[in-house]
């Protein structure tokens, strides 16, 4: 009874701190998400003012 009464407790600590790492990990995540979502309204801004400067691809710059 013991040794099932142990392994419940580790089991119960296990679950409880992976839940902690989980709730960690969503808000790390949810910060994560709000920056990138800034960046790319951030760059659309800089497109969308004729300021790309950005080369992605084979496109090449305008000097070309």
């Amino acid at each position: 009874m013991t040794q099932i009464e142990e392994t419940l407790a580790h089991l119960t600590r296990t679950v409880e701190d992976l839940s902690d790492v989980v709730a960690r990990q969503e808000r790390e995540i949810e910060t994560l998400t709000r920056r990138v979502q800034m960046l790319l309204e951030r760059e659309a801004e800089r497109q969308s003012e004729g300021g790309g400067g950005v080369v992605i691809g084979d496109e090449r710059p305008p000097h070309w």
